[in-house]
């Protein structure tokens, strides 16, 4: 995978959506590692909503477009994961054109998968919050 500079979502908080470690055509990879603000219960389970969020970030990142935005997402949630984990997404390109995009995402931790998914992405021609 040739390493490629990110040219979306600039502003991500790497602590709440993950790091991104390469990118490519169509590709790329994000690390993050859970923390005790994204503990649903005193056990530690980490809300899926974090693992949602890094599989998205990945998506975007895949599609690598300064305008790219989520039109809609198809996923399972294979195994929980717990405060500390170091999660793992990768995404690579099934289907893209200028428009629109069908990114395949899966998130692990070390050998067991935790979440896969489906993430249609849409390039509008402006800004989704420029008016009109």
């Amino acid at each position: 995978m040739r390493s490629m500079e990110a040219k979306t979502h600039l502003g991500i908080d790497a602590s709440l959506c993950g790091k991104p470690v390469e990118l490519g055509d169509g590709t790329a990879q994000v690390k993050m590692t859970t923390t005790a603000a994204m503990a649903a219960d005193d056990h530690g389970l980490v809300h899926g909503g974090f693992v949602f969020g890094l599989a998205d970030y990945a998506a975007m990142l895949a599609v690598n477009h300064p305008l790219v935005v989520l039109a809609g997402a198809e996923v399972k949630f294979l195994a929980p994961c717990r405060v500390g984990d170091e999660l793992h997404a990768t995404a690579r390109a099934e289907e893209r054109d200028e428009k629109r995009a069908s990114i395949a995402v899966e998130v692990s931790v070390g050998d067991t998968k935790i979440f896969s998914g489906t993430f249609k992405c849409a390039v509008p021609k402006r800004h989704v919050l420029e008016p009109r």
